[in-house]
This record gives C-alpha cells, sequence and structure tokens, in this order.
C-alpha cells in the first residue's frame, strides 16, 4: 500500500498552528505578520514530513544556482552603478551571479519583485536602498541573507552597510561656512516620506547652519513629489538639478535677495546646477559655490571639478556582498532552524573633496584683495 502523502492538516498538527498558518507561512505571504518562532515551527514541521506545496518545485540537491539578487531603485543614476560594480567584483571573485531587480522607485514592481523570491530562490538579496516594505524584507531575511545598503535606520534587525545621512549635510555646510557663505540654497529631489534618507541629508545641512544662527537664511528647494513617480531617465536628477537652479536664479534677479552658494543632495543634481550658472553666464566659483554628495567619476572630470562628499560608494557594495557570503557560509554548517544568529552593521564616515566648483564669496574676495 502506497504511503499516503502529508497534508497542510498534517503540518499544522506538527507544528500546533492552524492550517491557514500553514498556508500563509508556507506561501511567504508578505501582507501578514508572523513571529520567528512561528515560520521555524511550520518550516520544520513540513520538511519533517515530507510535505511539499502543491505545484512546487523541488529543488534538486547539487543543483543550487549561486544567485544573489540586487534591489535598485534606478540604474541612471552613477552612485547606484558604483555600487552594483562592488557587489559584482566580489560575486565574481567567488563564482555568483547577479540578478539586478530595478524598481524604477515603484511601489508595486517592488513588491511584485518580492513576490518573485520564491520562485527565483536566490542564495542572498541586497537592497541598495531603503526598502519600502520594510517589515516584509525582515521576514523574508529569517529565511534568506539579506543586506541593505541604506541611510542607518535602527527600525528594523537586518544587516547593514550604511551612512548616517546627517553627516554629510554637516560636512557640506560646514566647508561652505568656513569659506564665509550665509546665504545659500540647497536643491534635493522630493522629500517625500519614501525618501527620508533625503530628508536627513538636508536636516543636517540646516543642523550646522542653525548652531552659527543662521537656519533662516538657507532656502531649501525640492522637485515636486510627482517626480519620484515617473520612470527615471538618464538625467532625471541633472535636470531636476539644472531646473531648480534656473528657478532660484529667477527669484535672485526679481527679488535682490542673492545666494553666494549652492548645495545639491548628489552629484547629478550639482552638475545640472553648474550648467544652468554658467548658461546664465556666473561664474563658479567667482560668483556662486555649489557643493554635490557622492563623489562619483564624473564629480573630478567635470569642466570645473566638483567638491563634493565622499562616502566610499563601491566598496559599501563589496562589503555588502561579503556579508552575504558570510551568512551562507554559516547556513552550510548548520542544520535549518540552528544558525547563529548574528547582525553585521558597518558604518563609514564621510569626508570632504574640495575640489574647484567652491570657493569664498564675492563680496569676502573683494575685502581679502583690499588688504
Amino acid at each position: 500500500m502506497a504511503k499516503k502523502k502529508p497534508t497542510s492538516m498534517d503540518v499544522a498538527r506538527e507544528a500546533g498552528v492552524s492550517q491557514a498558518t500553514v498556508s500563509m507561512v508556507l506561501n511567504k505571504k508578505y501582507n501578514v505578520s508572523f513571529s520567528k518562532e512561528t515560520i521555524q515551527q511550520v518550516t520544520a514541521a513540513a520538511e519533517k514530513l515530507g510535505y511539499h506545496l502543491p505545484g512546487q518545485r523541488i529543488r534538486k540537491s547539487g543543483k543550487v544556482r549561486k544567485l544573489l539578487v540586487v534591489f535598485c531603485p534606478t540604474l541612471t543614476n552613477p552612485y547606484y552603478v558604483m555600487l552594483l560594480q562592488g557587489i559584482e567584483a566580489v560575486a565574481k571573485d567567488y563564482g555568483y551571479g547577479v540578478f539586478v531587480c530595478n524598481t524604477q522607485r515603484d511601489l508595486k514592481i517592488e513588491e511584485n519583485y518580492l513576490r518573485m523570491m520564491r520562485e527565483v530562490q536566490p542564495l542572498g538579496i541586497i537592497y541598495a536602498c531603503n526598502p519600502s516594505f520594510g517589515k516584509q524584507v525582515e521576514e523574508l531575511s529569517q529565511e534568506i541573507p539579506v543586506v541593505v545598503i541604506s541611510n542607518r535606520d535602527d527600525e528594523f534587525e537586518i544587516d547593514a552597510v550604511a551612512i548616517n545621512n546627517h553627516k554629510p549635510g554637516i560636512l557640506m555646510a560646514r566647508h561652505l561656512l568656513e569659506l564665509g557663505h550665509k546665504d545659500v540654497a540647497f536643491i534635493t529631489p522630493p522629500l517625500t516620506a519614501r525618501q527620508h534618507q533625503r530628508q536627513k541629508r538636508v536636516e543636517g545641512f540646516l543642523m550646522e547652519f542653525g548652531k552659527h544662527g543662521l537656519a533662516e537664511r538657507v532656502q531649501v528647494r525640492s522637485s515636486e513629489d510627482a517626480a519620484d513617480t515617473v520612470i527615471p531617465s538618464i538625467e532625471s536628477e541633472y535636470r531636476m538639478g539644472y531646473d531648480l537652479t534656473i528657478s532660484l536664479i529667477k527669484e535672485m534677479e526679481k527679488e535682490s535677495k542673492p545666494i553666494t552658494a549652492i548645495a545639491a543632495l548628489n552629484d547629478m543634481m550639482a552638475f545640472g546646477a553648474m550648467d544652468a550658472l554658467m548658461e546664465k553666464q556666473y561664474r563658479i566659483p567667482g560668483d556662486m559655490s555649489v557643493v554635490g554628495c557622492d563623489n562619483t567619476l564624473f564629480s573630478r572630470f567635470h569642466t570645473i571639478g566638483l567638491t563634493t562628499i565622499e562616502h566610499f560608494v563601491p566598496q559599501k557594495g563589496r562589503d555588502a556582498c561579503d556579508i552575504i557570503l558570510r551568512k551562507i557560509e554559516s547556513q552550510k554548517n548548520f542544520r535549518k532552524g540552528d544558525e547563529p544568529t548574528s547582525i553585521y552593521h558597518i558604518e563609514y564616515e564621510p569626508k570632504i573633496i574640495i575640489r574647484g566648483s567652491t570657493g569664498y564669496p564675492a563680496a569676502d574676495k573683494k575685502r581679502k584683495n583690499k588688504r
């Protein structure tokens, strides 16, 4: 007589949970939250009984694909290209392939990719930005190693390679203040709730000016929220920087409220600002200083070298991949459910790279020349 196949009811009895819980856990429903213990009880019971979901393909031993998945919001910004280069360099050395999920900052696309992870079955996942579905990603990390490259965020217990985004803003502000700039602008992509790392960079900038009683003399200009719902093009952030700077120039000339420096959230926006200024015949840094952030390759090759913040982007990608590979290796040496719990957290200290786009305000230069 053939041995009866186990059912989801058998798994529920073995795990001491409801049949519905078994179904949702094994189907990895991302809209329902379960404790780590419940997930482990259900998966252990299913393995013990040899239960597999109807239609589920069983991966044959020895056929494991050495695949890593990277969730990336856009491939048009050099920052993310540098991250991917760091990730791929390490992955290649260890014989892993890298599959990139370009979410285009679209919530539905990101959620669909998350749901696909059950079929794709990567050995590790790297998020190149803060996840939009943090709780679901945290639950996923209990089954698959996940590393997030992001702004520092203590809300979730996930391995992270991070930066405290207040610090770049502080360094940008400190540099301009040391040069004598008091009336400045900060330009940024949309400051939506989903992109809170942008807000923190702005906050750091304002905090530093606030220490000198100058916070009210900082004009913060951001693109419209709708800009984050459009599929990014190769020049999206460059165009935002250009348009916001043209708007600033028009206001300065109309209302006679001059500024002497522009800080941009990233290098691509800074390049847009510089081209807008030169188009309107402003000298850089003679009439206007410009500072960016990310130290992308183009920042040193632009017509005028861009003063920017270095926060070691390619190395972050390498470290994220290293963490994933350590976790994968750890899983090989322990039974499922018995792996040691460890949370890796690496944080880099940013530093300013001073080039030709920043200098003393024009009025200060005149005073210095008279001495």
